[in-house]
């Protein structure tokens, strides 16, 4: 790991172990001017506005930005340092100011993948598919042949062990743009090369589980019930508990409704478990149940959570019927 690199990791963790502090009272101006500022616009024509965060987890996020933009200050031409900054501002909801980072990485460093990696995720985020499959396809072409790498956590899991890798998060992104577009077709042979860089269980349950539905998609119900074959209840799960659970409700181990009634306070997860139930109520032939659970996802306030855009383009394409 670079020495920059490992400067603004400290940095950043520096000040996510900060002690915490009371809530401060939120600034009014600052939370309308998030508030209003609109990143996207839904596949149903919605206009999408920056998630609002308040309190001391917002002064934690901002002080993590600003750590990552001093690193980045003092050091223009690192990469890492320029990745940090974007993703931290992802993580503020401030996607199209990401995006722009990214942009301006790419113009100074052409050839590093990470860059197209990270745009690309973002394009997703901001619903433009085709601009991230372009960036994802640039990113695997660029990695092709090179030894794969871990990836390091921006907000890391209970076990601070990072879970992915750049290459299985090429793929992953590559493919799930794809399959967001319906472009089953695409998406299968994006799918079955994250699964050859898909070295641990997490990884291997979040990318088994898109495989699966997107073979359920095409009409290969017999492929789909082959990626259900490894899948177990005792499988070592550090983050991707969801896309485990969804698994092992496809193979009946588990009740639809018993997901949908999961007791979280996270909306990503609450749109994670959600899509899996109402993709597999529509692949088994009942599409109004299914457009329910997808409403339902809707109404939740996170916008950016994949199974709330897989939820969005299965109505979009819905109402197109």
């Amino acid at each position: 790991m670079r020495v920059r690199e490992l400067f603004l990791l400290a940095a950043v963790t520096m000040v996510a172990c900060a002690p915490d502090a009371e809530p401060a009272p939120d600034t009014a101006d600052a939370t309308v001017a998030s508030a209003a500022a609109v990143e996207a616009t839904s596949l149903l024509g919605t206009p999408l506005t920056r998630p609002e965060i308040t309190g001391v987890r917002r002064d934690t996020m901002e002080m993590q930005l600003a750590a990552a933009q001093a690193v980045y200050d003092a050091a223009p031409d690192d990469a890492d340092a320029l990745i940090w900054v974007g993703r931290r501002l992802a993580y503020l909801g401030r996607y199209r100011d990401a995006i722009d980072i990214y942009t301006q990485g790419i113009a100074k460093h052409p050839e590093d993948a990470r860059l197209y990696r990270h745009r690309g995720h973002r394009y997703i985020t901001v619903r433009e598919f085709d601009n991230a499959i372009a960036d994802l396809a640039r990113a695997a072409e660029l990695v092709r042949g090179r030894p794969d790498e871990v990836e390091p956590d921006g907000q890391p899991n209970a076990f601070n062990i990072p879970t992915s890798t750049l290459q299985s998060n090429i793929w992953y992104h590559l493919a799930l743009a794809h399959y967001l577009k319906h472009d089953f077709d695409a998406a299968l042979p994006a799918w079955l090369e994250g699964m050859k860089v898909s070295n641990n269980e997490d990884m291997k349950v979040a990318t088994s589980d898109w495989l699966y539905m997107t073979y359920r998609r095409l009409g290969r119900d017999a492929d789909a019930a082959r990626v259900l074959e490894p899948i177990t209840a005792d499988m070592n799960i550090l983050e991707n508990t969801a896309y485990h659970r969804r698994l092992l409700m496809y193979k009946g181990e588990i009740a639809p409704d018993s997901l949908l009634n999961m007791d979280t306070a996270d909306p990503v997860q609450v749109a994670t478990y959600g899509y899996g139930v109402g993709n597999w109520y529509l692949v088994n032939g009942d599409r109004d149940r299914a457009e329910q659970v997808f409403r339902r996802i809707l109404e939740g306030p996170n916008w950016a959570a994949f199974g709330y855009i897989a939820a969005e383009a299965d109505l979009a394409t819905a109402g197109r019927r």
